[in-house]
């Protein structure tokens, strides 16, 4: 099978961590467009983005953190999905030391990219679904008291609007945040790196063994 080198990575890897962490609801999400994952029967739409900064260190470690590898490796896919624009653009190529990797910062690209998935999706950018969500990407360690406050941040921001996300989902790598934003809270799950480079692999549709990887 030839894996799927293409900018709709981050897009499966999203839809197969929905079906595995959350279960029947979201099991029959394909990847589209405006916005990302739609089911149309169940009549449910989710955009996924990035919450990081386009910085090529940053991007080089996520990719890694999201195959369930260290953050220093870098293999042959690494190498091909640097090529074909899973970075947008950015040219990876060498691995990230300790020092770069610590500087990751979450506030002014998390709130640059909620401020502008706010607005599209309140001005119906992404058409019309029953219920709407976003996904994002993270490297920031979330605490409770930072999930809550980006909660209340949505759910103010979209408060008087007539279309609105429902749900927020944060991937931060090794934990995933479900949360609520009508009832203003959320569940955590864990993903550990077995999980990850599960999810991985399926979204560059690519067989892979965890044999001895553990």
């Amino acid at each position: 099978m030839t894996p799927k080198f293409d900018t709709c990575f981050f897009e499966r890897y999203a839809m197969y961590s929905l079906s595995a962490l959350l279960g029947e609801r979201y099991a029959h999400l394909v990847n589209s467009d405006r916005p990302d994952l739609q089911d149309e029967e169940n009549g449910i739409g989710i955009e996924v983005t990035r919450a990081i900064t386009e910085d090529k260190n940053v991007a080089n470690s996520l990719i890694n953190e999201m195959a369930g590898r260290p953050v220093t490796e870098v293999d042959e896919d690494l190498l091909k999905i640097q090529e074909s624009g899973y970075s947008y653009g950015l040219n990876l190529n060498y691995s990230v030391g300790s020092n770069e990797y610590n500087y990751w910062a979450l506030a002014l690209p998390m709130k640059r990219i909620l401020e502008s998935k706010l607005w599209k999706v309140n001005n119906g950018f992404y058409g019309h679904f029953q219920e709407f969500g976003l996904y994002v990407f993270t490297k920031y360690d979330l605490m409770a008291d930072e999930v809550n406050e980006i909660i209340g941040f949505m759910m103010e921001a979209q408060q008087s609007r007539e279309v609105r996300y429902d749900h927020l989902f944060i991937s931060q790598i090794d934990t995933f945040f479900d949360c609520d934003l009508h009832q203003g809270d959320f569940d955590c799950y864990p993903i550990d790196s077995k999980m990850r480079r599960s999810f991985y692999y399926k979204s560059i549709g690519k067989k892979k063994t965890f044999k001895n990887k553990l």
